[in-house]
């Protein structure tokens, strides 16, 4: 598959606000400062497309952009550590549950983000085991991997798998990438086009 157009749709407080359903969609989530909008910039090949920010917790809307005019990614508010009005958000951002719970069979797949240099944080395994439990489809994309040498983050991979086996029979797919080097991003791509209908 190749990107030849990304165009960025709106934004959305809640599921009531989303555009219509008229595209499959893959929607990225992780902890605040994962890289979430730096790895939809590479995925799209549009460096600006996505607002990249030092501060976690940017992201506080469901954004919709349209590929190809054939499919959507929906970048959705990242979880833990956003500084944010108390009461504002819950530890998991309502609007998120409301969005994967409800979407539909529109929505085609989770891409989960993971920070390749990080042990296994509690609430990406707390986020992981509700996604299972509320069978929500995911995938694991293990990011900034430029940033950790091949024999540690294959070491993290596999405690990431134990950890995993632990919560389900099927592990999911699990790809790894690096928004920096590029890394990844056709193997991203090939997921997409797998998953399409």
């Amino acid at each position: 598959m190749k990107v030849t157009s990304a165009v960025f749709n709106t934004s959305s407080l809640d599921l009531a606000g989303c555009p219509e359903p008229v595209y499959p969609e893959f929607a990225l989530i992780g902890r605040s400062n994962v890289g979430k909008s730096s790895l939809l910039n590479m995925i799209t090949g549009k460096k600006g497309l996505a607002m990249v920010s030092e501060t976690p917790g940017k992201t506080k809307l469901l954004n919709f952009f349209t590929i190809n005019n054939k499919w959507r990614l929906v970048d959705l508010p990242g979880y833990g550590f956003a500084k944010v009005a108390k009461g504002e958000v819950n530890r998991f951002n309502e609007s998120v549950v409301e969005y994967l719970t409800h979407r539909g069979d529109n929505l085609i797949c989770v891409l989960s983000l993971i920070d390749s240099r990080l042990p296994p944080q509690e609430i990406d395994l707390e986020f992981i085991d509700w996604m299972i439990d509320m069978g929500v489809p995911f995938v694991l994309v293990f990011t900034k991997t430029d940033k950790i040498n091949a024999a540690k983050l294959e070491e993290n991979l596999q405690v990431y798998k134990e950890a995993l086996s632990e919560m389900c029979e099927d592990l999911p797919e699990i790809l790894t990438c690096s928004s920096k080097t590029g890394a990844g991003h056709k193997d991203l791509l090939k997921f997409v086009q797998s998953a399409l209908p």
